[in-house]
């Protein structure tokens, strides 16, 4: 991949849109995170007006710290980077005292955790609304179009997806090339949406680059019986989430009314 061009590409598309829809810049959620670093950094070379928020909701200390370490490296090399912390804690934590409670608490943990994702795209419309900036998307195009590892209308409710066309791997050589904190680069991808540690991995049973790799073969045609072990393990994961989430990455199914009808 040419990096830098790709970079200059990107910068210039978002400058375009922004310009073009007559709007003043950008805002977007910074988690500590390769994705959202990357599209942070990519926005702020714009030179437009970026407003980077650190949205913390029970999170690991870690993540909070390479998230705040990201932005104070943002603004030491951008003059158009600005900064607010929301802290949604308290907010989330009033939103599950107003629900029912369940008799098993478990059952509703993946619920709450994309009500997390949701809490927090609630937010940066807000902050986009105020003064006429757009939502930057950090989804990669593994995330986005092969697993659909996202949250729908939470971190899947954007404006613009400035990284959709780029796998993982191709995230990480943008990081490097633009200078991304290495702390960043070497962490592990998580969604950040159960206040620990776990990771993408962890949740996913396969690596990015794995991913990648069932994407491909998927593209080429193949089925599961073209593999075995490891490769048939992982081909198999990607067809099962894949194949759960075409709901996040299909159109919105539209009832049409019959001509006859009307």
């Amino acid at each position: 991949m040419k990096t830098k061009e790709v970079i200059d590409h990107i910068v210039s598309w978002l400058k375009d849109y922004a310009t073009n829809t007559g709007m003043n810049g950008f805002v977007i959620g910074v988690s500590g995170g390769i994705d959202s670093a990357v599209t942070s950094t990519l926005c702020a070379k714009t030179g437009l007006d970026v407003l980077v928020l650190e949205m913390p909701i029970h999170q690991a200390e870690s993540q909070i710290s390479r998230a705040v370490n990201h932005i104070n490296w943002l603004q030491s090399n951008f003059n158009n980077v600005h900064m607010t912390k929301v802290n949604l804690t308290p907010v989330f934590d009033s939103l599950i005292e107003s629900l029912p409670p369940v008799d098993n608490e478990e059952e509703r943990f993946m619920s709450l955790a994309n009500t997390r994702a949701r809490l927090r795209m609630s937010t940066l419309y807000y902050f986009a609304a105020l003064e006429k900036r757009l939502v930057a998307g950090t989804g990669n195009k593994v995330e986005d179009f092969g697993v659909g590892f996202y949250t729908k209308y939470g971190d899947g409710g954007v404006d613009l997806s400035p990284i959709a066309d780029l796998l993982k791997t191709e995230v990480y050589e943008l990081a490097k090339e633009l200078g991304v904190n290495q702390e960043i680069i070497d962490a592990a991808p998580t969604d950040g949406l159960w206040g620990d540690d776990r990771t993408d991995e962890d949740q996913i049973g396969a690596s990015y680059p794995e991913l990648e790799w069932a994407m491909q073969m998927d593209d080429e045609g193949k089925t599961i019986d073209d593999f075995s072990g490891r490769e048939q393990q992982v081909f198999a994961i990607y067809k099962r989430f894949n194949n759960a989430n075409k709901h996040k990455m299909d159109p919105i199914p539209v009832c049409i009314i019959p001509e006859t009808l009307k």
